[in-house]
């Protein structure tokens, strides 16, 4: 990887402009129902959580809800599957 590339003020060649496949921004934010709830945890469990999201730079309370959404998802009966974004 030490070889450097060597760009030059030559022709580019054919240019063709592409059509945008990328989806727009607000079909990228899945915005998912959810409803708060008090549960208490043990001090050994969240402190886990709050070490790993801060090691992962996201928010322990998402990780909780992301393992707790795939246990139902795993755990629920075949004809009540969630989907993503918690709906069956």
């Amino acid at each position: 990887m030490s070889k450097r590339i060597k760009y030059t003020k030559g022709p580019i060649g054919e240019v063709r402009i592409v059509e945008d496949f990328l989806p727009p921004p607000s079909e990228l934010v899945l915005k998912e129902e959810v409803e708060k709830v008090t549960i208490s945890l043990s001090k050994r469990s969240v402190d886990f959580f709050k070490g790993e999201a801060k090691r992962n730079g996201t928010q322990y309370q998402r990780m909780i809800r992301a393992l707790l959404d795939r246990y139902a998802q795993l755990n629920a009966p075949p004809n009540k599957r969630m989907q993503r974004g918690g709906q069956a």
